[in-house]
């Protein structure tokens, strides 16, 4: 069940802001970055999703499977050659 609450919209220099209580919070597990955008008149804030999230799982898998080959063979170039160490 839907937990309502009433809160104010407060002055925060050029801004406005609003207290979530902890309750909140915890039932969106909401952290320090947030998403937000608004839908109609609804103004929704959400978790921010992990960049790269579970990538390291991913890319043990593949390597597992020796499906982290290059695609393209062949396409390093002179300054590849001579400069970089692989």
């Amino acid at each position: 069940m839907s937990m309502m609450i009433r809160s104010k919209v407060v002055k925060i220099g050029n801004s406005r802001g609003v207290r979530i209580p902890r309750t909140l919070l915890e039932q969106a597990s909401l952290t320090v970055d947030v998403e937000m955008c608004v839908d109609g008149n609804k103004l929704i804030i959400q978790s921010a999703q992990q960049v790269r999230k579970g990538w390291g799982t991913q890319f043990a898998a593949m390597a597992a499977q020796s499906d982290d080959q290059q695609l393209i063979q062949g396409s390093t170039s002179q300054w590849d050659e001579d400069e970089w160490t692989w």
